[in-house]
């Protein structure tokens, strides 16, 4: 089971793009908790980690590394329960290139190749021509 890591609603202010990452992994994983919980409830427990991808490098760091918490104070309560699933081994958070983000065949103008790219991997065949 794998989740890309996409913007979600928030009701909080973020300060710096390495905390706007943190809030939306910890949202995230909160899905993915849920997720896995439930999956276990229907006898398909999942004996893996969950991939978590992320595309902010940095976010990745502090959230592998425990020590930068002490600098990152503002991100609050979100880096410790980020690092608690990963310490457990539950969750994996790893990097994915921007160029790789699928959300963004919603949210970027593309190129032909690229929209292609994105299409294909979401299994639209054929997609609509706009006249």
């Amino acid at each position: 089971m794998s989740h890309i890591l996409e913007n979600q609603e928030t009701d909080v202010v973020s300060l710096s793009s390495v905390e706007s990452k943190h809030r939306v992994m910890a949202d995230t994983l909160s899905e993915l908790i849920w997720l896995r919980w439930m999956a276990k409830e229907l006898g398909a427990e999942q004996s893996s980690a969950t991939t978590l991808y992320c595309d902010n490098q940095a976010a990745l760091h502090i959230t592998k590394n425990p020590f930068f918490h002490e600098q990152m104070k503002h991100v609050g309560m979100d880096c410790y329960f980020v690092t608690e699933w990963v310490q457990s081994k539950e969750i994996e958070p790893t990097k994915i290139w921007t160029k790789e983000q699928l959300i963004n065949v919603f949210t970027e103008v593309l190129g032909k190749a690229q929209f292609k790219y994105f299409i294909s991997k979401l299994g639209i065949v054929n997609p609509p021509v706009p006249t």
